[in-house]
């Protein structure tokens, strides 16, 4: 997890330094509406992201703190992520653009 001497000043640019990038959003969004994900769920519902970025960007919202990771004892094991209570304390930002995403496809803007 990133100290407070590590983060940006503004609050906006610390939001965006920790889910600024399209496939962090894409999986947080996963994660708040569809609940626990497994790695293929993420590879299913983002078919650009590669399984490298995909990984990347995992360890990263977990470093974070945002996402929990819970390994199960099975053959073979399974894991799966999930939003942690930090996490979900994005829920608002992800309704919130996701309420603007629509209203703007719905505004005629010529």
């Amino acid at each position: 997890m990133l100290t407070k001497d590590e983060l940006p000043e503004c609050p906006v640019a610390t939001t965006v330094q920790l889910i600024g990038n399209k496939w962090k959003l894409l999986m947080i969004r996963n994660l708040v509406y569809n609940g626990n994900q497994r790695f293929r769920d993420f590879i299913k519902t983002i078919p650009s992201i590669s399984k490298k970025v995909l990984t990347d960007n995992l360890r990263a919202l977990e470093r974070d703190g945002l996402v929990e990771r819970t390994v199960f004892a099975e053959v073979p094991p399974r894991v799966e992520y999930s939003l942690s209570p930090l996490g979900s304390s994005l829920r608002p930002v992800i309704d919130a653009m996701a309420d603007w995403g629509t209203e703007y496809k719905n505004t005629d803007r010529e």
